[in-house]
């Protein structure tokens, strides 16, 4: 089998060796070399050829954002982000994000082992090997909302969003184009603790809508999407009229928490025909069973189509249970959703 090559930016000498260390250890990866900063770097990805680079922010001579804007404009390939559990790297990992980063990964602190850091990281590398890698658009949040002739007759409705890999410039892409009377929305994005606040913060400004990173006891509102924290589960409740979310502890599903299927299989128990499930590109099989389970309980669904993923994993897993409505474009998500829930009701 052929090993991931894999190429390590990283300022810290500690850093580059133990990370080298670990993920050797890893079956299907090697580590082709390191490089101490971008400058460095550049001249081993043209030798050395590297299916993925783990790419540190904050570097000497040149910091880790710009290089990859650089790098995504003149050698595009697959890159995984490391950053600090700090609000600052929290920002700077949705700039990573936004400049074409496939993931991001936290470098370990007192509750995320180094062990746990390196499977973690070697998970987001195979997945990363596989992406597909394109130049990233200009920023749309200015473009015409979608239109719904008769959205008024939403006003129980409900969406549920599920991502993985790729996922937090599809969901930009999907939420931007929402006009400020949507319908209330509730979304999963794999990401670490401390990330999803920022992801929201970005989004917020982004977006006609509303955006927070939910909390426990929440409301689900028209006009205001909810993402689930970073190492939490989210589940949908209902109280008479009023939709609610839980953010609760519990196990990981599919080596993730949230899990897409934890809040879908909610989503189908609580908001049934009154919900629209969403999945976007990803990796693995987390949201497929959610999906089934909101279909069979009446719901509308939609899968990214193959050819705008950046991995097509989660939504391919989800087309293969029979259950998903449409499959189609990212671009054409927004208003396909909202065509759907403005429909007059039979």
């Amino acid at each position: 089998m052929k090993k991931i090559k894999v190429l390590i930016v990283d300022d810290s000498a500690v850093v580059r060796k133990v990370l080298s260390r670990e993920l050797e250890s890893i079956p299907g990866i090697t580590i082709v070399g390191t490089a101490p900063d971008p400058y460095v770097a550049r001249g081993k990805i043209v030798r050395l050829k590297p299916d993925v680079v783990i790419l540190d922010i904050e570097m000497p001579r040149m910091d880790g954002i710009t290089f990859l804007h650089k790098l995504m404009q003149h050698y595009p390939l697959p890159v995984i982000v490391v950053s600090s559990l700090t609000e600052k790297g929290s920002v700077m990992a949705m700039d990573a994000f936004s400049a074409g980063a496939v993931d991001v990964v936290s470098k370990p602190g007192s509750a995320y082992s180094v062990g746990e850091m390196a499977r973690d990281l070697a998970r987001k590398i195979k997945t990363a090997a596989t992406a597909r890698v394109k130049e990233i658009p200009a920023l749309q949040a200015s473009l015409p909302a979608v239109t719904s002739k008769a959205l008024s007759a939403t006003t129980q409705k409900l969406i549920a969003i599920g991502a993985s890999t790729g996922g937090t410039e599809a969901i930009r892409r999907v939420l931007t184009r929402l006009p400020r009377n949507a319908p209330g929305i509730v979304v999963v994005q794999h990401m670490p603790a401390q990330f999803t606040s920022s992801f929201a913060q970005r989004l917020d400004s982004l977006c006609r809508i509303r955006v927070a990173e939910a909390r426990d006891g929440d409301s689900v509102l028209n006009g205001q999407a909810l993402i689930a924290p970073g190492n939490f589960h989210m589940r949908l409740r209902r109280s008479g009229s009023r939709y609610y979310v839980q953010v609760v502890d519990g196990p990981r599903v599919h080596h993730q928490k949230p899990a897409v299927d934890i809040l879908f299989d909610s989503v189908a128990r609580y908001a049934g025909a009154n919900a629209l499930g969403i999945i976007l590109t990803g990796m693995g099989a987390d949201g497929a069973e959610g999906i089934r389970l909101m279909k069979e309980a009446g719901a509308y669904t939609i899968a990214q189509d193959e050819a705008s993923c950046v991995v097509y994993g989660m939504p391919k897993e989800a087309v293969k249970t029979g259950c998903i409505d449409r499959s189609i474009d990212l671009d054409h998500i927004a208003q396909a959703a909202m065509n759907h829930l403005g429909a007059p009701a039979i």
